[in-house]
């Protein structure tokens, strides 16, 4: 008898659960660090305004 194939994954392999995992590492690093720029410069303007108010 031949083997038959599965109609669902017809060449494409579905991704194993390491892959999974690494991609949700990946973006979550893209999200933190996101958060930690955003973070920054928030506190370098918020720093210019502090310093500007002081010397006037």
């Amino acid at each position: 008898m031949a083997e038959r194939q599965d109609p669902r994954t017809p060449g494409r392999k579905a991704p194993t659960r390491e892959d999974r995992l690494k991609a949700a590492l990946k973006a979550n690093m893209a999200r933190r660090k996101a958060q930690l720029r955003a973070r920054s410069a928030q506190n370098t303007t918020e720093s210019r305004e502090g310093s500007s108010e002081e010397s006037s």
